[in-house]
């Protein structure tokens, strides 16, 4: 067996054992990752019942799923991704690329001049491995997404996306800092020990556009 093969059979049997995966499968959620906006809305309230949220890079939809669950029936849910979503009770869901403007035009007519009250990106690159190739990438999606968010929240909103810290992340919180009053980092306990992810939060939306 190769030193790759030893690697990736040595992350499936740790992954089959991780807690989170474990109770993803009791609970019902589609992926371990529910469990960190869990943490995080207990931490900071941002899902409400009633709340207008979208979803960015939502596949398979486990933030999905905790945004329908916390929003409940007045609440308004849409998750977007390149990528296959299976239909979950309570959101609309797209496929697509939010940077193509039929997509973005679609999700702009689903959302029915609604104003946004949340944006979550959970988005992150294929990762090969190699920091110098994998670290432009995901400011790229943060950056996607900034933008997005400044250009659709409402006055007082939120915008929660998943960052990797090293080059660039700065200077995705200084943007934020310029355009919400409030700036947190947060990591979960359900993100791996080793991973460099961290979970950046604006709040209390200025209403500017960068």
């Amino acid at each position: 067996m190769t030193k790759k093969s030893k690697s990736s059979a040595q992350w499936l049997n740790d992954h089959e054992k991780d807690e989170y995966v474990l109770r993803a499968r009791r609970e019902g959620y589609r992926s371990r990752a529910s469990y960190k906006l869990f943490e995080i809305d207990e931490k900071f309230g941002l899902l409400r019942p009633g709340t207008v949220v979208v979803d960015l890079g939502a596949a398979p939809g486990g933030w999905t799923q905790i945004a329908v669950n916390k929003c409940g029936p007045k609440g308004f849910v849409v998750g977007l991704d390149l990528l296959d979503i299976e239909p979950i009770e309570g959101a609309m869901l797209i496929k697509g690329d939010f940077t193509d403007e039929k997509v973005l035009a679609e999700l702009m007519a689903v959302l029915q001049d609604r104003p946004v009250d949340l944006v979550i990106s959970d988005m992150a690159p294929n990762l090969s491995g190699m920091r110098e190739i994998d670290q432009p990438l995901a400011i790229y999606l943060t950056e996607l997404a900034l933008e997005f968010a400044c250009s659709t929240l409402r006055p007082g909103g939120a915008l929660l996306m998943k960052c990797f810290e090293g080059s660039g992340v700065d200077e995705i919180r200084e943007v934020i800092r310029n355009n919400f009053k409030q700036l947190n980092n947060f990591k979960p306990k359900a993100s791996r020990g080793k991973s460099r992810e961290i979970y950046v939060l604006g709040r209390k939306f200025k209403g500017s556009s960068i």
